[in-house]
């Protein structure tokens, strides 16, 4: 009977946990929202900045071994 028990409280625990996260979250207001998107509009054009300029120096590089 103990282990039907156990069986039962572990995804017991997992669904009131989970219904308390759902509760706790909130939507973001407007401020938090832009600030969220411009920075990852930011890493995003800088990874592209990044990438750009490893393959503008690969390139010739490549050229020349080849």
């Amino acid at each position: 009977m103990d282990t039907i028990q156990e069986l039962i409280d572990g995804p017991r625990q997992f669904t009131n946990d989970s219904i308390n996260l759902i509760n706790r979250c909130t939507k973001p207001d407007k401020r938090e929202f832009l600030q969220i998107a411009r920075a990852v509009g930011m890493g995003f054009a800088l990874m592209g900045f990044i990438g750009f300029f490893v393959k503008l120096i690969h390139i010739p590089i490549n050229n020349i071994i080849v």
